[in-house]
């Protein structure tokens, strides 16, 4: 009874197409009315409180940050400067996609965010420099997954708090599993490059590598301030979003004059737009995760797979698989605070570390995120760039192997994640 109130139901309301935040509230109410837990009025606390945390106050101001610093010119910059270090390299301007991505991310943290901003530099020149428009297309849908990874992660803070675990120590196990992303994925597009003979682009000069980088201070700036000031024990990551914003807004603002002040405010109402979705789903999820632990469904799926006896890798290879086809449906928000709770007791009885599944978590659901057919960044490329879904199906198909075998070394390597805690402490 409680598999089908909890799981069942919300899972089948989904595919009818009800808002994720109403399968979570019905499954709450169904939940406490069928398995006899109490009255109803948890639930309004429930959805309330699951508001009340202070470090989920990041989620909104990263958000708002990232926003600005697509529409104020540092997005712009930094691909400039990344174009202008990797010249003269077979492939470089695909390269220049990846580190841009990697730049990107590690000053917005959204992923959709990063494939506006990036896509909308990086496309037409990609696409002109002798890539097709599908495998350009694919390109940028992959790298925004790199953004979810990347700290300063939006999927971490709120991974952070479902599972009441350090968001700094998450985003420094990140850095490693994104970088290594990052490289694999430049291994493959070298020798793409080299298989169908891309074009050279212009070679590296340093007069243009210290010109770029001179435009660019601000916008390379901006990460060293943010993850600076969280491990230098300045602020803490949601104080770092604020700081985030305010850069960001100042930078767009007073140094480059990309943007009036219309500009900034209709930036923020767009980034309210995005914020609200995000949050009516922590709400509701605050609900539905109060029910599921109250009625002790997660002890007896932990005693029915504890008696299955199986090995922790098989364990962990059983998650992935359900996580990629979970990422593939619902947003990282949203699955993130469905699973949590149903998934820390799994793996706090098989010993694996909480800050190392919480990677695990955040690159399988990245990857749900371009796999076929309801991969967020698709249609957000698709609408962006006109580009038909049936042939980024194609397209993403080799960036999906390549993540694949990232998520693989870091299951099953714990130190790639957990190496650098042990040198911050």
């Amino acid at each position: 009874m409680a598999a089908l109130a909890l799981i069942c139901l919300p899972l089948a309301l989904l595919c009818l197409g009800v808002p994720i935040f109403a399968a979570l509230i019905a499954a709450a109410a169904v939940g406490i009315i069928g398995l006899g837990i109490g009255s109803i009025e948890p639930v309004h606390v429930a959805l309330f409180g699951g508001l009340d945390n202070f470090p989920l106050l990041a989620v909104p101001l990263f958000i708002f940050a990232g926003e600005m610093m697509g529409r104020g010119g540092i997005a712009r910059r930094l691909v400039e400067w990344v174009l202008a270090v990797v010249g003269g390299v077979r492939g470089s301007l695909a390269l220049a996609t990846v580190a841009s991505s990697e730049l990107f991310g590690s000053m917005s943290g959204s992923s959709v965010g990063c494939v506006a901003a990036i896509g909308r530099l990086m496309i037409p020149e990609l696409t002109k420099r002798g890539y097709t428009a599908v495998f350009s297309g694919s390109l940028i849908a992959s790298c925004g997954a790199i953004a979810t990874i990347i700290p300063p992660s939006i999927t971490m803070i709120i991974y952070g708090v479902a599972a009441q675990e350090s968001v700094p120590k998450l985003f420094l196990a990140g850095i490693v599993p994104g970088l290594l992303i990052g490289l694999l994925v430049a291994i493959y597009l070298m020798i793409y490059a080299r298989i169908e003979m891309i074009p050279l682009t212009a070679s590296l000069r340093w007069k243009n590598v210290w010109q770029s980088t001179g435009e660019a201070v601000w916008a390379l700036f901006a990460p060293v301030v943010i993850l600076g000031g969280i491990y230098g024990g300045i602020f803490t990551p949601t104080e770092a979003a604020g700081v985030a914003c305010i850069y960001a807004v100042l930078v767009a603002r007073f140094v480059y004059r990309e943007m009036t002040w219309l500009d900034v405010w209709f930036t923020a109402i767009d980034s309210a737009k995005v914020i609200s979705q995000i949050l009516i789903i922590v709400s509701a999820a605050g609900a539905y995760s109060w029910v599921v632990t109250t009625s002790g469904f997660p002890a007896r799926l932990v005693a029915a797979i504890a008696g299955l006896q199986v090995e922790t890798w098989v364990l962990l290879l059983i998650i992935n698989v359900v996580l990629l086809l979970v990422g593939t449906v619902l947003e990282p928000p949203a699955a993130i605070l469905i699973l949590t709770p149903l998934l820390i007791p799994l793996i706090t009885q098989a010993g694996v570390d909480h800050i190392h599944f919480g990677i695990i978590f955040t690159v399988n659901l990245a990857v749900g995120m371009f796999i076929p057919p309801f991969g967020l960044n698709l249609f957000a490329t698709h609408a962006l760039f006109g580009i038909p879904l049936a042939r980024l199906y194609r397209g993403v198909q080799p960036f999906i192997v390549i993540y694949l075998i990232a998520l693989a070394l870091i299951t099953y390597i714990p130190a790639i994640t957990l190496a650098p805690l042990k040198l911050w402490r």
